[in-house]
């Protein structure tokens, strides 16, 4: 597809004279999976659109990479719906450029489906350009933030904690990290997670076990 072909389905979506029109604009944009097509699909975050948003944030994410600047660069702290879409686009892609943005939602954001997409991305972030210090610095920010997100108070907040944690596990590994005391730290919160007495969702501590099962850390 030219950057022609996508001027003209930009132009759509800004044309677009009904919540219909938009939400269907906004899906061939996305399909087109063209960077010059992600600042007006960041825009769309901003619209009282929720079926355009999350066709937005799917093209978003299918463009990956090259659009990470863009939605750096557009975050609005005043909308905050466009602030929860962004946060699910930079968890998605999984570049290390949005660590910030994803450490401060799971911390501080008041929505909880935003806090479960910013926990699931900390766990994938793809490490594997940066070199072995930037790496051991980087998995390090995600654990401590995955750790603070276990006392989060919706369930499915920690669900996701644990399922980032597991997530994140290779990149702890002795062999990667600088020594044990890390993959250490990321098993005691899932072990935290599996045991807590006081949780009120029995799936939490499930998936908890199923992830030091699969790490193959004893949880008996």
């Amino acid at each position: 597809m030219t950057r022609s072909d996508v001027l003209v389905l930009v132009e759509a979506v800004q044309q677009a004279d009904s919540a219909l029109a938009l939400l269907q604009a906004t899906q061939a944009l996305a399909a087109a999976c063209h960077p010059d097509g992600a600042a007006c699909l960041v825009e769309v975050l901003g619209f009282n659109n929720p079926g355009a948003a999350v066709a937005a944030v799917d093209g978003l994410i299918s463009i990956g990479e090259s659009a990470v600047d863009t939605i750096l660069a557009n975050l609005d702290g005043y909308n905050y719906g466009a602030r929860a879409w962004a946060v699910r686009a930079l968890a998605g892609i999984g570049d290390v450029r949005g660590l910030e943005v994803l450490e401060d939602a799971l911390g501080k954001d008041i929505g909880p489906s935003v806090r479960r997409a910013a926990a699931r991305g900390l766990g994938q972030l793809r490490l594997q350009s940066l070199t072995p210090s930037q790496r051991c610095t980087t998995a390090e920010r995600c654990l401590q933030a995955l750790v603070e997100g276990c006392r989060d108070g919706e369930w499915v907040v920690r669900y996701a904690v644990a399922v980032g944690l597991e997530s994140l596990a290779p990149a702890l590994h002795p062999d990667l990290a600088a020594g044990p005391e890390p993959e250490r730290r990321l098993q005691e919160a899932l072990l935290r997670l599996y045991r807590n007495p006081a949780e009120e969702a029995p799936v939490v501590s499930l998936r908890a076990a199923l992830a030091l099962q699969r790490l193959g850390v004893s949880h008996g």
